[in-house]
């Protein structure tokens, strides 16, 4: 497996579309399929939005971004894991974790001290990987949603 940058790799833009639509924005309309390739079209090095992809045998098999905010209730939290996401046909490979730890490393590289992180059934998850729980909140849609720190010092 390798970790790239997507923006170093254009020919990936779909399918990571196609993940992040499907997994996170479809059921609730958050955004088309035409958005999402539109948005991951426009990441960057060392700007937010930054994503990264895990490649295995020519495919994509998981990504990972880190956006300015992702959260709109919490604009003084910056900057945000989001979208980690690992194909089903290769999950419990940790795959998830080399993204996270890949993107930490990028993030604090770009002198980022610290980095947060909301998921609505994933807590647990994130607490064994060293994020602190730091509050709950309910979003613009009303779903209740845990928020994570991880320090990167």
């Amino acid at each position: 497996m390798q970790i790239h940058l997507l923006h170093e790799n254009e020919t990936y833009i779909e399918a990571v579309a196609y993940m992040v639509y499907q997994e996170f924005a479809a059921h609730d309309r958050k955004m088309t399929y035409d958005d999402a390739v539109a948005f991951f079209s426009n990441t960057h090095l060392t700007t937010f939005p930054i994503t990264l992809i895990a490649i295995i045998d020519g495919e994509c098999a998981g990504t990972v971004s880190a956006f300015e905010n992702d959260l709109k209730e919490r604009p003084q939290y910056k900057p945000w894991l989001a979208s980690l996401y690992v194909e089903p046909q290769y999950r419990n490979r940790k795959i998830g974790l080399r993204l996270m730890e890949a993107l930490l490393s990028h993030v604090k590289a770009l002198g980022h001290t610290s980095i947060y992180l909301k998921t609505e059934n994933a807590s647990d998850y994130y607490k064994q990987r060293g994020w602190t729980f730091i509050e709950s909140v309910s979003d613009q849609k009303n779903n209740h949603v845990d928020i994570f720190q991880y320090q990167l010092v």
